[in-house]
């Protein structure tokens, strides 16, 4: 769990804000707190910027020019090589709660209001951390392979059951031959061998 929280806190967070001050703000109060920040100057900049260095957690102003942050919100959603991004959308403009259903239901994860205050964006933050933590601990889970105690086969989530041979001639392109380990020859072929000539 520490080892997690060292990872998260000291990870990248790409922040989207138009706003001069505003975006030096949101900077300085991540640097301090230890996180390393991409910072963009509104949604398409901060686009390129996540395709090129996808982060576990962006904050983005939610009116910008080029790209407002809702529709940078849905190509984070869509990117397919991204593990999952923890988005905080930030907005001035409390009229916008009408369409807080939308940004919810586009993925966005949490809102915060304008101006920023530091202390709310700490307890955020740490929402989002072990939001994230359980994530990996998912994905570990998801890692873990199942391999049949009797025909030694194992199970893929998608492709279902393989021998050893299949997975590693398909995935890794081996090709395995077979032979046997001579301690367990010694101690169960030949004594098999030997009750057979018995009988």
């Amino acid at each position: 769990m520490v080892l997690l929280f060292i990872i998260l806190t000291s990870m990248q967070i790409l922040i989207a804000e138009d706003d001069f001050v505003s975006r030096k703000l949101l900077s300085t109060i991540l640097i301090d707190l230890g996180y390393t920040v991409i910072a963009a100057v509104d949604g398409e900049d901060a686009w390129r910027k996540f395709e090129r260095t996808p982060t576990h957690i962006v904050v983005s102003d939610w009116l910008m020019p080029n790209m407002d942050g809702l529709d940078l919100l849905k190509k984070v959603r869509n990117h397919p090589k991204a593990s999952y991004t923890y988005f905080i959308m930030l907005t001035a403009n409390t009229a916008l709660r009408e369409y807080y259903y939308e940004a919810m239901e586009a993925g966005v994860d949490d809102f915060m209001s304008k101006p920023m205050d530091r202390m709310e964006l700490v307890m955020r933050l740490r929402v989002a951390e072990r939001i994230l933590q359980s994530n990996l601990r998912m994905q570990h889970l998801e890692d873990v392979l199942t391999i049949c105690a009797y025909t030694k086969k194992i199970k893929f989530p998608e492709e279902g059951w393989q021998t050893i041979e299949e997975f590693m001639k398909r995935h890794l392109g081996i090709t395995l031959t077979h032979g046997i380990e001579p301690d367990y020859y010694d101690r169960i072929i030949v004594p098999q061998l030997e009750a057979l000539k018995k009988q």
